[in-house]
């Protein structure tokens, strides 16, 4: 119901944010690159980022470097990090932002899962890739930034401002399960989805606890929705696993 408000809400909204975002990003862009060339890689790159694409134009600096010039810069990270994450939580979620605000007792149930998953989903990775993948010796400012920049960009955006081939064999698998849950549903991200990953680990904790159905918030949810998010991560596996035998065959 209401399919031509929503989509005109998500036209407007959607213009607005890369509006945002592009001028945001040409505080840096259009100094570095003057007046034309900085308009369009602000503009290119707003709209890349929250359309969780990931495409970037900074091969003009030295092939595959995507942003690691912009490590240590907060306008350039946060913004394209913020873009993402906007991008990422779903049309219907920023309805709820819209239209309750800080009520977060009258949102739906998707969107409060959505937001709890996503909070989490920054908030662990980066603390990890600050503790363990980040040298010391980094300003810690720039260490921050980095953190929280490569916590969020890997579920299906794309972008970089470290050398993933430094990271280590657990910071890089901690990479490929971030791509695997992307992002949430009826957003501009891909992958498993946030809420995939809500239901099996509600399920999971439903099983452990002895409990006849998982539960969010104190509702039950439907068993077939566990159904769906379990045919939803084989698939996944299927084609992760299946992929990697491809490529080792071939190779």
């Amino acid at each position: 119901g209401g399919v031509v408000r929503l989509t005109g809400f998500i036209v407007r909204g959607s213009l607005l944010i890369e509006l945002v975002g592009a001028m945001l990003l040409a505080i840096v862009f259009v100094p570095e690159f003057g007046v034309g060339q900085g308009v369009w890689y602000s503009v290119f790159h707003s709209i890349s980022a929250f359309c969780n694409a990931g495409f970037d134009l900074m091969g003009v600096r030295a092939p595959y470097s995507s942003l690691m010039a912009y490590a240590g810069n907060p306008v350039v990270s946060l913004t394209i990090a913020g873009l993402i994450v906007v991008g990422g939580i779903g049309f219907l979620t920023w309805e709820d932002i819209r239209t309750n605000g800080l009520h977060l007792r009258a949102y739906r149930l998707q969107s409060k899962v959505i937001l709890c998953v996503t909070f989490v989903l920054i908030v662990l990775p980066a603390a990890y890739f600050y503790a363990f993948e980040l040298s010391d010796a980094l300003p810690v400012g720039e260490r921050v930034l980095s953190a929280l920049f490569q916590s969020i960009t890997p579920r299906t955006a794309g972008f970089n401002t470290i050398d993933l081939t430094a990271l280590s064999e657990v910071g890089q698998m901690v990479l490929v399960m971030l791509m695997l849950i992307g992002g949430s549903p009826g957003s501009t991200a891909g992958g498993m989805k946030t809420t995939t990953l809500a239901v099996l680990l509600a399920n999971a904790a439903a099983t452990f606890r002895q409990r006849d159905s998982a539960q969010f918030f104190g509702r039950r949810v439907d068993c077939s929705a566990v159904k769906t998010a379990a045919t939803v991560l084989t698939m996944y596996l299927a084609l992760f696993f299946g992929g990697g035998v491809f490529i080792s065959v071939y190779e």
